[in-house]
């Protein structure tokens, strides 16, 4: 396990004053990069290598929003390197072991010269360290999209939405589809996210979501100019 400590900023919160799940979707990000840069697995090194890892799936789960000012722990625990395929989960905990929020991960390592996965080194597992998974319900990866979507207003990538990779960051779809309901006021208390293919500076996403069969939640399919999704996200709502 890896872990680093913090205290929600006022710039991470809404008008709540709380933690966002974007706020907690990046404290994770935060983590498992530092665990890469703090062993000598970070950004630089993969670059030099042409190699990167890509978030394939992940699912949260909330039980608590944290509030504006309130020290956290983020810990990361890696529990599976598979051929092109690693695993790790996250919690996000107060200093006095309350667990406000866990997830589990999907990534995918690509050779960037070719676009392609290949096998992750054996190496990358002992340096890493891996552990017994987290114990939570583990969700499917698949994400269903439910019958006839509604169509929403399109978005243009643009270059606040990039990352390092210069694609849109992992968090960003996840803001995007919450912006597209969050006049309703409704809380988010799980997410999947199943990630598609990597869209772009310029590229327009075309959104279009319905109801999740149990009416409990939202499933959004962000979507090309093709119909071809990038990122499919489903948020399941719960009392405040």
């Amino acid at each position: 396990m890896y872990q680093f400590e913090s205290r929600v900023r006022y710039s991470e919160t809404d008008s709540r004053g709380k933690l966002t799940p974007e706020g907690i979707m990046e404290y994770f990000e935060d983590c498992t990069t530092f665990q890469s840069e703090d062993i000598g697995l970070g950004v630089q090194y993969l670059k030099e290598c042409q190699r990167v890892w890509v978030l394939s799936f992940v699912q949260i789960g909330i039980n608590r929003y944290p509030s504006l000012g309130e020290r956290i722990v983020i810990q990361t625990i890696p529990y599976d390197i598979k051929g092109f395929l690693g695993y790790r989960n996250f919690v996000l905990r107060t200093p006095e072991d309350e667990v406000l929020a866990y997830a589990n991960t999907m990534w995918t390592y690509l050779d960037t010269s070719i676009g392609r996965p290949v096998k992750a080194p054996d190496s990358m597992a002992e340096a890493y360290g891996l552990s017994e998974r987290y114990p939570m319900e583990y969700a499917p990866r698949k994400i269903a999209m439910p019958e006839n979507p509604a169509a929403f207003e399109e978005i243009v990538v643009k270059p606040h939405h990039l990352d390092t990779n210069d694609h849109v960051n992992n968090v960003e779809y996840v803001r995007m589809a919450r912006e597209l309901t969050q006049k309703d006021g409704r809380i988010v208390r799980g997410l999947r996210v199943e990630y598609k293919q990597s869209a772009l500076l310029g590229d327009v996403i075309h959104p279009v979501g319905a109801a999740d069969a149990g009416g409990a939640g939202m499933v959004f399919s962000l979507n090309n100019e093709e119909g071809k999704p990038y990122a499919v996200v489903e948020l399941e709502y719960g009392e405040a």
